[in-house]
C-alpha cells in the first residue's frame, strides 16, 4: 500500500518565543476563550491590496506586514523540523509520539543560545 498522507499534527506555537507546545493547545484555547475571543488573522491577497489607494493603501499595507511577520515566526518552527520529517511509522500514536520528540528537540535547537551558560 502506498501512503498519500502527511503530519496533521494540532499544535500551537507561541508567536512572542517561537516555542511549540502542542500538549497545551486545549487549555490556551479555554482561556483565551473566557478573556476574549479567537482572531483569525489571514493575509489579504495582493490584487486586494492594490484595490486601495492614498493612506489606506500604507494601513493596509502596515496591518498585512504584521500578519506576516507572526506568520514567518511561527513557519520558523516547521522549517527547523522540515528535514527529519519523513512519514515512518503506520500507526497514529508511534506517528504522534515521533512528532512530539521532533517538536522537543527544535524547542530546544530554538532554545540553544538561551541555555548557554556564561
Amino acid at each position: 500500500n502506498q501512503w498519500y498522507f502527511g503530519y496533521k499534527e494540532h499544535i500551537g506555537v507561541d508567536a512572542d518565543s517561537g516555542y511549540l507546545g502542542a500538549e497545551k493547545k486545549d487549555d490556551a484555547i479555554l482561556v483565551n476563550n473566557e478573556e476574549h475571543p479567537i482572531r483569525y488573522q489571514i493575509n489579504k491577497r495582493p490584487s486586494q491590496l492594490k484595490k486601495a489607494s492614498g493612506e489606506k493603501f500604507e494601513l493596509l499595507k502596515a496591518i498585512e506586514h504584521a500578519k506576516s511577520s507572526v506568520r514567518s515566526k511561527v513557519e520558523h518552527v516547521f522549517c527547523v523540523i522540515n528535514h527529519f520529517c519523513k512519514t515512518r511509522y503506520r500507526g497514529r500514536e508511534k506517528l504522534h509520539q515521533h512528532c512530539c520528540t521532533l517538536f522537543a528537540l527544535a524547542n530546544l535547537y530554538l532554545a540553544r543560545n538561551r541555555m548557554k551558560v556564561a
